[in-house]
């Protein structure tokens, strides 16, 4: 095996430098203003590289959701369904609000919403969110609190929806209440049978 492509090796940092100067660079100027050459510049990373390995800006994006979907969000443990569903709710909210992680978050949509790579890049991203976020509807299902016959990762897509909902297609605001009240309705719906 070539020296450049073991993990960790000059590969691994290059594919850091460069996901870190697209984040970078989506945090300031956001989807509309990322380019391959601004994401070249900030890495340190030659353009023909940039380009060679991830061809556009929707590669850059796909390959910036890929190496987020493997990290560890932290799930909520407050004890109750209630409690964790809120506070996972709350998370996806307020990173949206978040002065750096926002522009970001903003743009992956954004860019999905574009392109049919970034679409799927994005699309198994939010699989394995939900998939990580479903611990709570699973301890609550052991603890009694809901009905072992629901969809757990269905409860976590219909609490987080409407505040996707209120920030990309009615451009709203979303308000602790507002994330509150979303949560308490996908709870709702687990507890009655229809998730």
């Amino acid at each position: 095996m070539e020296s450049n492509k073991r993990p960790g090796g000059r590969s691994a940092r290059v594919r850091d430098a460069v996901r870190q100067a697209t984040l970078g660079e989506l945090a300031e100027h956001g989807f509309r203003g990322l380019t391959v050459e601004n994401v070249a510049e900030r890495s340190g990373v030659h353009k023909t590289t940039v380009y060679r390995r991830w061809g556009s800006v929707a590669g850059l994006i796909s390959d910036a959701l890929e190496l987020a979907k493997d990290e560890p969000w932290p799930i909520p443990d407050t004890g109750s369904i209630e409690g964790d569903l809120r506070g996972i709710v709350q998370l996806v909210r307020s990173g949206f609000d978040d002065p750096e992680l926002g522009p970001v978050s903003a743009a992956f949509v954004a860019a999905a919403v574009q392109d049919a790579d970034a679409a799927r890049a994005l699309h198994e991203f939010f699989v394995a969110r939900h998939e990580q976020s479903a611990e709570v509807v699973r301890r609550a299902i052991t603890r009694g609190e809901l009905p072992d016959v629901i969809d757990v990762r269905e409860v976590i897509r219909v609490a987080v929806a409407p505040v996707y909902y209120r920030l990309f297609v009615a451009h709203e605001p979303v308000t602790e209440r507002d994330a509150d009240r979303a949560a308490d309705a996908a709870l709702a719906a687990a507890r009655a049978g229809v998730l």
